[in-house]
């Protein structure tokens, strides 16, 4: 049990004083770049998926 609360308050004193924490507009900047970065992957795969079905729907109508 000692060694379990030994535990707990290092691991606190490790985030509250040792941890580097974002700055808000460091957040916020890096939160946009990865909706973005998700938006263009998400609009890569839809476009490989409908030339893939176009290509597969041509290949079947033969």
């Amino acid at each position: 049990m000692e060694r379990l609360k030994l535990y707990i308050i290092e691991s606190y004193n490790e985030l509250v004083h040792k941890v580097t924490w974002p700055t808000w507009a460091n957040l916020q900047s890096s939160t946009v770049l990865v909706l973005v970065a998700s938006l263009i992957l998400a609009l890569v795969i839809f476009l490989m998926d409908v030339f893939s079905k176009s290509v597969l729907d041509m290949i079947y109508s033969l």
